[in-house]
């Protein structure tokens, strides 16, 4: 009766490990899909099947040779990976479980999609209109991770999203135009907010400040992006750090529903 408590207890600990891992190789997956860093991590996977496969066969001088590699390997994922490990220890930590928003997606699925697609439709609406006019605006839209980092930085707010206020926000006299604004749940959080610059990724001359703006709140979180440029009045839709192409309004529209969901 005891080996058979043994074993019962060792295939539930098993099935919770192989859970944990398929739960982490999960996680993973959504961090880095659509991003450089999926092709060094399949290269990486790749180099280590190899590893097992000579260590098998018992070839000692191969398996030596990548086995010197494997031993300083984690030190160069922490180098090669340092903006999708902070991302994801961003994700781990500043969830809004606190807030009870995971819990209250899942029992009311039908009302969050609703306000998601409000939200898409009156900042696009916005920002179409803000580019006719060659208006500079930034606008980031939280999802799973918590952006209170950064209210800190500029006036906290609480005002339900609108196009007549988005406009008047980032119109040139206002005293809040400068800096982002961050929307949560269909309501603006906070306006003049610094956002950290990307100066490492090469964009063409005509994205300034704003468009690094974005692509390093985007890169470092799992947050959205849209921005409209002073010099051109194009609208930009940024995520994971990378611009994403729309042909209209309305493909914009739907991608941005898509991601908020």
């Amino acid at each position: 009766m005891e080996i058979f408590d043994d074993i019962l207890e060792f295939q539930i600990i098993d099935i919770i490990d192989i859970f944990l891992v398929a739960l982490l190789l999960y996680y993973v997956y959504r961090l880095i899909k659509g991003t450089v860093a999926i092709n060094i991590f399949i290269g990486i996977v790749i180099f280590y099947l190899i590893f097992l496969l000579v260590d098998a066969l018992q070839m000692k001088m191969l398996t030596k040779i990548l086995g010197g590699f494997m031993s300083v390997g984690i030190i160069a994922l922490i180098v090669v990976f340092q903006p999708e490990i902070r991302k994801f220890l961003l994700m781990i930590g500043s969830t809004n479980i606190g807030k009870g928003n995971m819990f209250s997606k899942k029992f009311n699925f039908l009302k969050t999609q609703a306000i998601n697609a409000t939200e898409a439709e009156v900042v696009v609406a916005a920002c179409t209109k803000m580019g006719s006019s060659k208006t500079g605006a930034l606008i980031v839209l939280e999802r799973n991770n918590n952006l209170d980092f950064l209210v800190n930085t500029g006036d906290e707010m609480n005002i339900t999203v609108t196009q007549p206020i988005l406009e008047s926000i980032f119109f040139k006299n206002s005293p809040l135009h400068d800096g982002a604004i961050i929307i949560a749940d269909n309501n603006i959080k906070a306006t003049r907010v610094i956002l950290p610059v990307n100066n490492e990724k090469n964009i063409p001359e005509r994205f300034g400040l704003r468009h690094r703006a974005a692509i390093g709140i985007t890169e470092k979180t799992d947050a959205l992006a849209v921005v409209v440029s002073e010099e051109t009045g194009q609208v930009s839709y940024i995520k994971n750090g990378e611009f994403i192409i729309y042909k209209d309004t309305q493909e914009l529209i739907e991608k941005i529903k898509d991601d908020l969901n």
